[in-house]
């Protein structure tokens, strides 16, 4: 069966989300526009800096006074921001995304003119708060959300 272009997006961010070196969780993002891959982005640190798996393999980076990770930058926003470095348009684009976005995130994607949020699974359920208020976000200010599933290899 010939998969659709957006279950080959998908499948795409999630092995992307395998790159990441945070401790906690895996996230992988793929930023694409007509067909075309525009860019790619899963969470970690900053490029240069510690990776987290390595440097505090055990229960990974220092908390900020929020109690986030302090040097993780979320696979979405690696992606936007790898555009923008490369002078890609986001206006218009799709975003495939392993964990639904949080709120910042929502922001910055809503920013950055993507129209179209295709994601595995939910922040929500994984943070264990009431709802997804990245994707309550977005869907308000005109951005389609969709969560999706892959497709059974085995089947």
């Amino acid at each position: 069966m010939r998969p659709s272009f957006d279950e080959i997006y998908m499948d795409l961010a999630d092995k992307l989300a395998k790159r990441s070196h945070c401790v906690k969780m895996h996230v992988g993002a793929v930023l694409a526009k007509d067909t075309r891959i525009i860019s790619l982005g899963y969470n970690g640190p900053p490029a240069g800096t510690h990776n987290c798996d390595v440097e505090w393999a055990e229960h990974g980076c220092p908390r900020d006074s929020k109690g986030g990770c302090s040097l993780a930058i979320h696979a979405e926003q690696n992606a936007i921001l790898y555009a923008a470095k490369n002078k890609a348009s986001m206006e218009g684009s799709t975003m495939y995304v392993t964990l639904s976005p949080c709120l910042a995130c929502a922001r910055i994607i809503y920013t950055a003119g993507i129209k179209h949020v295709f994601y595995l699974h939910s922040y929500g359920e994984y943070k264990k708060i009431a709802s997804d208020e990245g994707v309550d976000f977005l869907r308000k200010f005109g951005v389609t959300v969709q969560r999706m599933t892959l497709p059974d290899k085995n089947a």
